[in-house]
């Protein structure tokens, strides 16, 4: 399965919204850091990534997303990961980077958490 990346900006919340779906593999995670990054170099702004149509990702996915919270933070913004699935939301944990990015719980999350 392929990915797609659909953006828009937010000129009023100087914010990327940012919708990734699919698989971002070894295949293809070196073009959504392209896109990404092309986007923060268009406009320097936070970036909000909806995760709600992602399935999977692997270790390049993880390591794409990290070169494109560091382009983020370079200039002082805010990346912010928002309704990551459970089985992607235990790779960020094990890997610590749950730590590293915003993850904004969603009621799926906050439901299992209580649970």
């Amino acid at each position: 399965m392929d990915y797609s990346v659909q953006s828009r900006f937010d000129q009023e919340k100087k914010c990327w919204s940012v919708a990734v779906s699919g698989e971002v593999d070894i295949f293809n995670s070196q073009d959504m850091k392209k896109s990404l990054t092309d986007l923060i170099n268009e406009k320097n702004a936070d970036m909000t990534v909806d995760c709600a149509g992602l399935e999977y990702m692997d270790s390049t996915a993880l390591g794409a997303l990290v070169a494109v919270l560091k382009n983020v933070k370079n200039y002082g913004g805010i990346m912010r990961l928002r309704n990551v699935r459970q089985n992607l939301l235990k790779l960020f944990r094990i890997t610590n980077l749950d730590k590293a990015f915003v993850i904004e719980a969603d009621a799926e999350t906050e439901g299992e958490k209580n649970a």
